[in-house]
């Protein structure tokens, strides 16, 4: 039988192709897709890697193989499949390795709806079938085929997005912003139409071999060319978005890197005017500053694991507005609880043109601590390095311990956390203080611990 495991992640499919995964298994992956959700019709799309075309067709084939109708809405960003699954109400699967290089390709799944599937729901299902297919071949198709047709929802998914923000009172802005090649070049210029927006785009040519950086803004490196375009031009604001454009990062008017914790926090207080006493779910890796703000305006912070799962499982549970996490994936209930980046730049743009102010001066009130970023190392022993920081904080005084993911240790003018990579033997290390001195000396402390 046929081993998966290397392809087949906690939440979706990624692998190098033709390496690991071709278009014959994306073919049964589209099979498998169809006879574990049981759908009558299914959405695809896919974004602009050279693979992604013949992969998203194949598994249009083994769906339809199964009878089910399959809607293709072809190039599109990873949010856009989202809306499409949402306002069809239907499954749906998007080809993209997101921000990873140009040989990789991937499926994120997803039920009617936009609800995540995952290996707890559906993907270790769908692998079994695909495993067991690959050495005994797919199932005869049934006596109707599906059919596939071709349907184009960019104009809508924009129309969607401008409706859940008022920015219709805004100010004129100089926007910038870097679609690394990605499918923001595709998006953006959609959903910005209209507005009073000077757009200085970078990067927008369709390029999945990303010519000019990898399409990861997480990376320091990979916003260079943002910034130093934002001081050139004295813009008032750039944007940045990954491969899938799912994610959005924000750097302000002096080309400065606006923290994720910051926009969620800014961007929570906005949902919490329009819902009084709204629920807030934050991952345990963001900044106090959000709780806070929450708190602030009325609203009810939870706080959950890190993971896009985690996150959509307890906005559904808790009737959620909105979430946010660190690695600026900002999630809507008005987007049917999945991850939109382009709509959470709409909510920084409507707040910085909606006053007078700079951005630097406008997130100064959602960015209140000093933090590290996240610190990664390499260690063989995962369980025994954490083990060693826990036994040498247990004890200290005024410190709470908890393990919600990985390691959290808490004070009053500190807390890390210390999580274990699921892929690779790295140890996560994130840490935030009232001042970079504190910073500093915590990090030193554990990393001393770990790297022992």
């Amino acid at each position: 039988m046929a081993d998966l495991s290397q392809i087949v992640k906690a939440y979706d499919v990624r692998g190098v192709v033709p390496d690991q995964w071709d278009a014959s298994l994306a073919e049964l992956f589209g099979a498998a897709f169809a006879q574990v959700t049981g759908a009558t019709a299914i959405v695809t799309g896919h974004d602009m890697r050279p693979s992604s075309p013949e992969l998203s067709r194949a598994f249009a084939r083994g769906a339809a193989a199964r009878g089910v109708d399959v809607t293709e809405i072809g190039l599109c960003s990873t949010d856009e499949l989202y809306f499409a699954s949402g306002q069809l109400d239907l499954p749906g699967a998007m080809f993209t390795a997101s921000h990873n290089p140009a040989q990789y390709n991937g499926i994120k799944l997803c039920r009617a709806g936009a609800a995540p599937v995952g290996q707890d729901t559906g993907l270790a299902d769908i692998r079994a079938l695909v495993e067991q297919w690959s050495d005994t071949g797919a199932p005869e198709p049934v006596g109707t085929p599906g059919t596939i047709t071709q349907r184009d929802v960019l104009a809508d998914y924009a129309t969607h997005l401008r409706s859940l923000v008022d920015l219709g009172r805004i100010r004129p802005l100089k926007v910038v912003v870097d679609a690394g090649n990605g499918m923001g070049g595709h998006t953006v210029p959609s959903v910005l139409d209209g507005l009073p927006v000077d757009l200085v785009p970078m990067y927008f040519e369709l390029d999945g071999t990303f010519p000019n950086h990898e399409a990861n803004p997480l990376d320091p490196k990979n916003i260079v060319d943002l910034q130093a375009k934002v001081r050139e031009t004295q813009a008032d604001i750039g944007l940045a978005f990954d491969g899938d454009a799912d994610r959005c990062f924000v750097v302000d008017e002096r080309g400065e890197p606006v923290p994720p914790s910051a926009i969620t926090a800014l961007v929570a207080a906005r949902e919490l005017a329009k819902h009084p006493g709204g629920t807030i779910i934050h991952n345990l890796i963001t900044s106090w500053s959000v709780p806070e703000v929450v708190e602030e305006n009325g609203g009810r912070a939870v706080r959950t694991r890190v993971g896009h799962s985690f996150i959509k499982q307890e906005m559904a549970a808790s009737g959620a507005i909105f979430g946010g996490e660190h690695s600026a994936h900002y999630y809507f209930r008005d987007f049917w609880n999945a991850d939109t980046g382009m709509l959470a730049a709409l909510h920084v743009l409507a707040a910085l043109g909606g006053q007078a102010g700079t951005l630097s001066e406008l997130v100064r009130q959602y960015d209140r601590y000093a933090a590290s970023g996240e610190i990664n190392s390499t260690v063989a022993d995962q369980a025994g390095r954490a083990a060693a920081v826990r036994a040498a904080y247990e004890g200290l005084d005024g410190a709470e311990l908890d393990e919600l993911d990985g390691l959290t240790v808490t004070t009053a003018d500190w807390w890390f956390n210390l999580r274990a990579s699921n892929t690779e033997p790295l140890l996560r290390l994130n840490v935030e203080a009232r001042d970079e001195a504190t910073v500093a000396r915590v990090r030193d402390e554990v990393l001393a611990i770990v790297r022992a």
